[in-house]
């Protein structure tokens, strides 16, 4: 039986859940900056409206952290203006802003970021010590968080 590979579409989906993993994470707070005023408590009528509500989902896991992290090392494996648009497409921007930031076709676009993913395949499959997806673990050392 063959063991299983790394193919450019299964890298798209971890680059995928490391960005959606990165959108979890708390958001980033100047610390140092205190009130001792107690916080205004208002009322009903005077609150609704006030600020705007913004609906996260929960933090991420210790697990999907580490995965994050094993992801985001496969960028350096690229060119930086290859990363930044993987990175993009990551985050799900579209084709089309893509391709204007750039300043290429949207063919050219998807073009550059398929043969990113095959670098990055390419290069996962080469490696000995990264475990393939069917064989990650979760132990010291593996080079990958099970799923």
């Amino acid at each position: 039986m063959t063991d299983p590979h790394w193919t450019p579409k299964m890298v798209a989906v971890y680059l995928e859940q490391a960005a959606d993993t990165m959108r979890r994470l708390p958001p980033v707070k100047v610390q140092g900056h205190a009130s001792s005023w107690p916080p205004i408590v208002r009322d009903f009528w005077e609150a609704y409206g006030w600020d705007e509500t913004r609906v996260r989902l929960g933090p991420p896991s210790a697990a999907a952290i580490d995965q994050m992290d094993v992801t985001l090392l496969w960028l350096r494996w690229l060119e930086p203006d290859d990363a930044r648009l993987v990175w993009k497409r990551a985050n799900g921007r579209h084709w089309k802003v893509i391709a204007h930031e750039y300043g290429i076709d949207r063919t050219t676009a998807w073009r550059r970021w398929m043969y990113a993913l095959v670098v990055i395949a390419a290069r996962l499959n080469a490696c000995s010590n990264v475990a393939t997806p069917a064989r990650a673990t979760s132990g010291r050392g593996s080079g990958m968080v099970a799923r």
